[in-house]
Order: C-alpha cells, then sequence, then structure tokens
C-alpha cells in the first residue's frame, strides 16, 4: 500500500465512530510510512472509482463503502508510475508545509 484515500463530506464530519476509525488508519499509515489524502466527496469518488457504473442503481444492494480506498502499487519502485509519483509528491510537500493530511475538494460534475 502506498496510498489512503479517506472521504468524508460535511455529514461524515460529524460522524464520531467513523472520525474514530480515521484517526487508527492515519495512525497504522503514519507508522508504515504510507501517505494519506483526504478527500471532501465520497460520491464523485465513487463514480470515478466505478467508471461510471451506477453505484446505487437497481442492481446494487447498497452503494459501495468508499470513505477508505488503499492503493497499491504494482512496480517495485514508487517512481515508476508518473500519476503516483505526483501525488507521493504532492504529499510530502503538505507535510514540509505542516499539513500532514492534505484534503482534495472533488468538484461535482
Amino acid at each position: 500500500v502506498v496510498l489512503c484515500l479517506l472521504a468524508a463530506d460535511e455529514d461524515d464530519d460529524r460522524d464520531v465512530a467513523l472520525q474514530i476509525h480515521f484517526t487508527l488508519i492515519q495512525a497504522f499509515c503514519c507508522e508504515n510510512d504510507i501517505d494519506i489524502l483526504r478527500v471532501s466527496n465520497p460520491g464523485r469518488l465513487a463514480e470515478l472509482l466505478l467508471l461510471g457504473a451506477d453505484p446505487g442503481g437497481a442492481g446494487a444492494a447498497q452503494p459501495p463503502d468508499l470513505h477508505c480506498v488503499l492503493v497499491t502499487n504494482p512496480h517495485a519502485s514508487k517512481w515508476k508510475d508518473p500519476a503516483l509519483s505526483q501525488l507521493i509528491c504532492f504529499c510530502r510537500e503538505s507535510r514540509y508545509m505542516d499539513q500532514w493530511v492534505p484534503v482534495i475538494n472533488l468538484p461535482e460534475r
């Protein structure tokens, strides 16, 4: 695992259990040198990750829980994937500016 996405919207910010869950995940990621990004729009993240599939459609029993998404890298080196290397650089630059968990705001379509 090279990256952890924690997705929550304003309603989720009031969910104490989810915030405890996020705190434990962040502690684990920090101990294991895994970069973390917060994403502000879990619905939009679901659209992007499910490649246009209707997560709440008629065939779905319940929408998938994408509050925590772990990204793995199939390459031996983190730097072989240019998009992943840009994300890792963004996370490191954010830490240098004392923003330990940077936030990405995903706009609606």
